[in-house]
């Protein structure tokens, strides 16, 4: 990107790219939309759409599709890079995942992240979840005694090298699923919807002249992080509650999620340990969060140990212990009362 000064007119030109990096991601959901055989994608929207930097940092997200999945999603992508780095990778490869602890939380969820080039040189990534209408086996519920029993699990692979897709995958996933038609279709939707949205970001930089999306990602994240900070510290003190029901076999299970919010000057951090209780651990989490959070936002405050440093870029990551795996469900609708607490106090 060519150097400018820090005026009113760069920022706006900042801004520009910014919303049109948005347009960008949503063309990618739609293209999803339009393509996918699923019902549960093409009619319900069940899906998500993001492009990445060369980090693996999301900078934006698709309106189109569910806060559950981009949320998970955002954190996946560095899963991906983990095991294919992005020097390795090559014009037409796309990646693949429904592994639930590493993206979305069930089988049902298959992620793909596809590399974008730009006149030869990686300068970011496009993933896209869908939830497809079959993947064999019993599927989440409560009859499922381990993830074994709940479908076809398809671990970290390439999908795509080059452009040429993974048959061998491919035919594995029709002869485990029920709707073979309808998985192999949205299977080649989520390469089809990165492909798109790696054609517009090409566009995109050349229209504006920049080579990288270093600096509009830095950019990104500041202001996306300090708009967090603002918001929670607009957070009164107190206790947040939220429940969630559900069926049940017998009758309706309801799940009952309290959050304290308690003034911290977060220094330490003590290990989770669910016990007999999970929702004590659930209650550690929000509190070491908060702290993290804060510490993040002051120099003069301890290190905390879940806000982590980049020595190359020096962004700052938030690196959460995962709590105990019976508890995982209970944390997302636990934290939901935060989100619940912010609406009220901020209408």
């Amino acid at each position: 990107m060519v150097a400018r000064p820090n005026t009113a007119l760069a920022q706006i030109h900042t801004q520009i790219m910014w919303s049109r990096l948005i347009a960008v991601v949503e063309e990618q959901a739609q293209t999803m939309l339009r393509t996918a055989f699923s019902t549960s994608v093409r009619e319900a929207g069940d899906l998500s759409a993001g492009v990445f930097d060369r980090h693996g940092r999301m900078l934006a997200q698709a309106v189109t599709g569910t806060p559950g999945h981009v949320n998970s999603m955002a954190a996946a992508v560095k899963h991906f890079l983990d095991a294919f780095p992005l020097k390795t990778m090559k014009a037409g490869d796309h990646y693949i995942t429904n592994d639930p602890w590493m993206t979305c939380g069930h089988l049902h969820d298959l992620t793909v992240v596809s590399p974008t080039f730009l006149r030869g040189e990686p300068v970011g990534l496009f993933a896209c979840t869908v939830h497809v209408v079959d993947i064999g086996g019993l599927g989440m519920g409560p009859d499922g005694r381990q993830v074994f029993e709940e479908g076809l699990a398809i671990p970290l692979m390439p999908l795509a090298r080059e452009g040429r897709m993974n048959e061998d995958l491919m035919g594995i996933i029709r002869a485990n699923v029920r709707e073979p038609l309808q998985v192999e279709g949205d299977v080649y939707a989520l390469a089809a919807c990165n492909d798109e949205g790696s054609r517009r970001l090409v566009e995109m930089m050349e229209e504006f002249g920049i080579a990288n999306l270093d600096r509009l990602g830095e950019h990104i994240i500041e202001t996306s992080r300090q708009a967090t900070i603002e918001a929670i510290g607009k957070l009164k003190p107190g206790k947040y509650k939220n429940t969630v029901t559900m069926d049940g076999y017998d009758r309706p299970l309801t799940l009952v999620g309290e959050m304290a919010i308690a003034p911290t000057d977060g220094v330490g951090a003590p290990p989770l340990d669910a016990g007999p209780d999970p929702w004590q651990a659930l209650a550690q989490v929000g509190a070491q969060f908060v702290a993290a959070l804060a510490a993040a936002n002051n120099p003069d405050a301890a290190p905390h140990p879940w806000i982590e440093r980049d020595p190359a870029t020096g962004g700052q990551f938030l690196k959460m212990p995962l709590p105990a795996p019976e508890t995982a469900r209970q944390l997302a609708n636990a934290l939901s009362a935060l989100a619940d607490g912010l609406r009220s106090r901020l209408a």
